[in-house]
């Protein structure tokens, strides 16, 4: 998920792959699989390793795969496993609280995003009137998209995923540069990496270790840092529900949609 250098995505893979088959894993490939169709590549028989957000996890795709863990992150914004997004506008905005952006445009990657939606959502509902906060609001597609939308004044206000955004400012600092951060969401259970349904227990076992061992290995401390990995965590299912919860209480203060 958290693509900005892919090259350092590729490393981190390469060095993951012989700790893998070292744990017992059969069947692992030498090169990742860099899916267009996300949604179909989760809920693939065979999967043996992949990064979801947490919103389609407590949507419906826990049917289809078991909660590995999730990395630690070394991003402004990040808890441990946890994370929050980062309510952005542009840096010559004269808003100050969130409550100045009432009205005003907002982009937002998908519907599915806890990072871009679920979370702003539940950081507005509270100060919405009779199901509305905001303006217009655009589905861009992409964090990097939505930056644009808002650096180029198709937008007034996005909210970025942390990671995301420390990812960007390092790897493609013009992705924020004329850019600020006026507020940050509750901090979230950070992205689950998940296996298929089908995995068995044992070798659901052997992937955390192998995580373990890769997040602690000497010899990929480097690519640890480009893509700033701190470390990794054991999680279930159950860790994810505060993400289900911020929808609920959206919708339970009758403001459904992101408008």
């Amino acid at each position: 998920m958290y693509a900005v250098d892919p090259a350092a995505v590729d490393a981190f893979w390469r060095g993951l792959v012989p700790i893998l088959r070292e744990e017992g894993i059969d069947g692992v490939p030498d090169a990742l699989d860099w899916p267009e169709d996300l949604a179909s590549h989760w809920r693939r028989t065979d999967l043996l390793l992949s990064q979801t957000c947490g919103y389609p996890l407590v949507e419906g795709l826990d049917a289809a795969v078991r909660v590995v863990g999730a990395f630690r992150y070394d991003a402004e914004g990040a808890d441990g496993t946890g994370y929050r997004s980062l309510v952005v506008v542009r840096a010559d905005d004269p808003a100050v609280v969130i409550e100045d952006l009432r009205g005003r445009a907002v982009a937002y990657n998908g519907r599915d995003s806890h990072s871009g939606s679920n979370a702003l959502r539940a950081l507005v509902a509270p100060l919405a009137v009779r199901g509305r906060f905001f303006g217009p609001a655009f589905e861009s597609g992409a964090h990097r998209r939505s930056l644009d939308f808002v650096r180029d004044g198709h937008a007034d206000v996005a909210a970025i995923d942390c990671v995301s955004f420390a990812l960007f400012r390092r790897h493609e600092p013009a992705a924020v540069e004329g850019l600020r951060v006026l507020a940050r969401t509750e901090l979230s259970p950070g992205l689950p990496l998940i296996t298929a349904r089908a995995t068995s227990g044992p070798d659901l076992e052997r992937l955390r270790r192998a995580l373990e061992r890769a997040v602690a290995d000497p010899r990929l401390a480097e690519v640890r840092a480009a893509l700033l990995i701190a470390g990794f965590e054991r999680l279930g299912r159950s860790d994810y529900e505060p993400i289900a919860a911020m929808r609920d209480a959206a919708a339970a203060a009758g403001y459904p949609e992101l408008a």
